[in-house]
């Protein structure tokens, strides 16, 4: 299952590559990137598949707000009028 994640972060050095390690070291695939310039920051959409079913996307949501310099603004399904599944929440 592809969640799509939509994402705010810093023009600061780095800021791009350390969310990309992020993403790929809690055991996500990078199926589809789209980076807009949006003032001060980017607007980051990412598209991610896990790896095996053990790993969930809103772990990795709020993982990614705990970044420096990153915060997720919202799923991309509620940002945008593409439909895209919906993220499980994560069992208990």
């Amino acid at each position: 299952m592809t969640n799509t994640i939509l994402i705010h972060i810093d023009h600061a050095e780095g800021s791009l590559q350390r969310l990309i390690g992020l993403i790929e070291r809690r055991g996500f695939h990078i199926e589809r990137m789209t980076i807009n310039d949006a003032g001060a920051g980017r607007e980051v959409r990412v598209s991610v598949r896990p790896r095996d079913a053990s790993r969930c996307a809103d772990l990795l949501g709020r993982q990614i707000d705990r970044l420096i310099g990153a915060r997720r603004i919202a799923p991309a399904a509620a940002a945008s009028s593409v439909h895209v599944e919906e993220a499980v929440p994560c069992p208990a």
